[in-house]
């Protein structure tokens, strides 16, 4: 099946860039994370497993990432959170299987609260990061710099540093979900590799804690590291996607 491209304006002049294969049936929307973007491994991945199945997929970029308008810097949660909120609206007929990816799994936890979704995957899913895993282990010195500046460069061993904002933390705060009960009323599924040097597994069972539904299973992967983009752990990413598409004939 061919997937088309196009942009689609935020409201603000802003342009996201997206990438959708039409399909029959429940579809899949893929969340990416924090400076990935619609091109990585776990989405080419999911846009060939879809096309096969005759599924619906899309695809996109946040504003700042990728193939998207507008400037990283500028991005917070809830900013990213709205693009994804824009595109799904836009380029959906109905609810969807979020697979979020990290920082997506957040974005896709704050959206199964405020629209209709079929389930959650998450891979390695981050809600609550900027505060528990970035901030709490920022060094006094650190956390002075982006009080004092706004921003600090974080050096990343996945390529040149990128900032951490001031704005990024406080709406950061603004969107935790880890703090109480988690409602959100549909299927969660976890994948999450216990030898993750950014999301600790911790994390995924803190996460299945928090969640007040019982339909929560979190699968742990004792040699799996955090993009989980393996052979192995792509064929387990679609293991789990399948049931949610199955009852469409998908």
């Amino acid at each position: 099946m061919k997937e088309e491209t196009g942009t689609l304006d935020r409201s603000d002049g802003v342009r996201l860039a997206w990438r959708r294969i039409a399909g029959s049936g429940t579809g899949v929307v893929f969340l990416g994370g924090f400076n990935s973007d619609m091109t990585g491994s776990k989405a080419e991945f999911l846009a060939g497993w879809c096309a096969a199945r005759g599924a619906p997929f899309l695809r996109f970029d946040y504003s700042g990432h990728g193939a998207s308008e507008g400037r990283f810097v500028d991005g917070t949660i809830g900013r990213w959170a709205a693009d994804a909120a824009c595109v799904i609206a836009a380029l959906t007929p109905g609810p969807q299987v979020l697979v979020g990816s990290s920082m997506g799994g957040w974005i896709a936890l704050l959206l199964a609260r405020r629209m209709a979704v079929r389930a959650l995957v998450g891979i390695a899913p981050a809600p609550d990061f900027t505060e528990d895993l970035m901030w709490a282990e920022f060094t006094p010195e650190i956390r002075a710099a982006i009080e004092r500046d706004g921003v600090w460069h974080r050096p990343s061993e996945y390529g040149a540093p990128y900032p951490i904002t001031r704005a990024l933390i406080e709406d950061g705060r603004e969107n935790l979900l880890l703090r109480g009960p988690l409602a959100v009323g549909v299927p969660v599924r976890i994948l999450q590799g216990q030898r993750d040097p950014d999301v600790p597994w911790q994390h995924a069972l803190r996460i299945a804690e928090a969640l007040t539904g019982d339909d929560v299973r979190v699968h742990l992967i004792k040699d799996g590291d955090h993009r989980l983009s393996r052979p192995q752990d792509l064929a387990l990413l679609g293991e789990t996607l399948a049931p949610f598409l199955s009852e469409d004939g998908g």
